[in-house]
């Protein structure tokens, strides 16, 4: 398949087939926009199909927000799908919505992506795929190939004897059989890898630096995160409720060995993980403080003690990675591209992500709005193009606010978090400068228009 012509001149690339890659197709189809997609591996759903040699999933992985509010609005999961779906429910899903929608003819499958250059007022895109090597161009690159497949591997003062792997690369809890087990690191894989850690392991630890917020996946017998679904509650209200909701179903991690927090919930992306807690109270595993440095099979804490361990597991995170760009033309000096609502390059004409966002509660949905948004800018330069200068200009400047108030800790992953309603607000009304408030285009369900930049609660 070679890219081809359509009404709106050249195509659009959109590189991989994951959530936000079959977002950004289906919002271009729905404008009737050509594009071909380019996905690494031979089918679709990204690190969510574990059959792919990039995926970063392991066997235990399941979705930490619910089915109902991760799901596409459009294309809502089977009956029947469970609340928290593991990653074989969800490859299944994507492959159903990339066959609903009409999308695998337009997807090139084992393609690598090389270098996406700008030429001549277009883009000039290069692969490698198992025919060879090849080029062609396009009218704008769509970069949706998400935000955990490079892995941040910290380095430890000192040689250690044993295995030091990243949660990337662990797939069974088969492999730490037997084994003294450090993970380092208490997220939300570090969490599950834990708990997977202490029904095979020898002994497990985890060593954390800083304090967490701990939420359960149900209150009530009803998945946490769909107990407020409706107008979101003023941010120091929010805070004020659930942080004592969480102290009557989770307590206090002080008690199990986690640092305090010292800052409030919701100003880092909390753990949806309450095993880990249950399992500290029965002495399965313990918490240890951040790694000093490493000497043999032995690891020594910043507190001065020290444990010895055949296996360091690191859940230490992602970086952001997009080889084929230069970082010049995403705006890149810190730890994340500086792009317009998180999508679009100032420096670079027609070059958008979709996809390097994180939320609380975003969902795939609100990657599609984001998709939605970059469909709707690339229709409107061809048939609205006063609409699309202005609202180029609008690009040109500083991002509005989209935290919602939240004072997020300065880190490098929550670099580009930002609060559900607020971004989700600006989307639409970022929409509404581009399409008439009666425009099919905007039909998903978009907010009623208002000030653009104004701040979100």
């Amino acid at each position: 398949m070679e890219p081809t012509a359509g009404r709106g001149g050249l195509p659009v690339a959109v590189i991989g087939a994951g959530p936000s890659g079959l977002a950004a197709m289906r919002a271009l189809s729905r404008r009737g926009l050509d594009f071909v997609g380019f996905e690494q591996h031979t089918d679709v759903g990204g690190l969510w199909n574990i059959e792919n040699p990039s995926s970063t999933v392991y066997e235990s992985a399941h979705l930490i927000s619910s089915r109902t509010t991760t799901e596409f609005a459009e294309y809502p999961m089977p009956a029947g799908t469970p609340d928290y779906p593991g990653h074989r429910h969800l490859r299944e899903y994507f492959r159903g919505y990339a066959d609903h929608f009409g999308l695998r003819g337009s997807i090139r499958f084992g393609t690598q992506i090389t270098c996406a250059t700008e030429d001549d007022g277009g883009w000039q895109v290069s692969w490698r795929s198992a025919d060879g090597e090849g080029s062609a161009r396009f009218r704008a690159v769509i970069v949706a190939t998400g935000t955990l497949h490079t892995p941040f591997v910290p380095e430890f003062p000192g040689t250690f004897a044993g295995e030091i792997l990243h949660s990337a690369h662990y797939k069974n809890p088969a492999e730490l059989a037997g084994k003294r087990v450090l993970v380092v690191g208490a997220g939300n894989s570090g969490c599950d890898i834990a708990v997977d850690a202490v029904h095979h392991a020898a002994a497990v630890d985890i060593s954390v630096r800083r304090g967490y917020y701990f939420i359960p996946k149900y209150i009530f017998g009803r998945p946490a995160d769909t107990l407020n679904r409706g107008r979101p509650l003023p941010r120091p209200l929010k805070q004020f409720i659930d942080k004592r909701l969480l102290r009557m179903f989770t307590g206090d991690p002080r008690r199990f060995g986690f640092p305090d927090p010292g800052y409030r919930i919701y100003e880092s992306h909390p753990v949806v993980n309450s095993l880990i807690l249950h399992h500290l109270g029965h002495g399965d595993l313990r918490v240890m403080p951040d790694v000093s440095r490493l000497d043999g099979h032995t690891v020594h804490f910043r507190d001065g003690t020290s444990g010895d361990y055949d296996l360091v597991l690191l859940s230490t995170g992602y970086v952001l990675s997009y080889p084929f760009l230069d970082r010049a033309q995403l705006g890149w000096t810190g730890p994340s591209p500086s792009l317009y609502l998180n999508m679009f390059s100032r420096q670079a004409e027609n070059l958008m992500v979709v996809g390097m966002v994180e939320a609380s509660g975003l969902g795939w949905e609100g990657r599609y709005r984001q998709a939605e948004l970059a469909a709707a800018y690339l229709a409107a330069q061809a048939r609205a193009p006063q609409r699309a200068a202005g609202f180029r200009k609008a690009l040109a400047g500083p991002s509005p606010d989209m935290t919602g108030g939240y004072k997020y800790l300065g880190l490098d992953r929550m670099s580009y978090y930002v609060n559900k309603d607020a971004y989700r607000a600006q989307l639409a009304a970022h929409l509404a400068l581009l399409d008439p408030p009666d425009h099919p285009g905007g039909k998903n369900g978009a907010p009623a228009r208002q000030e653009v930049g104004a701040d979100a609660h």
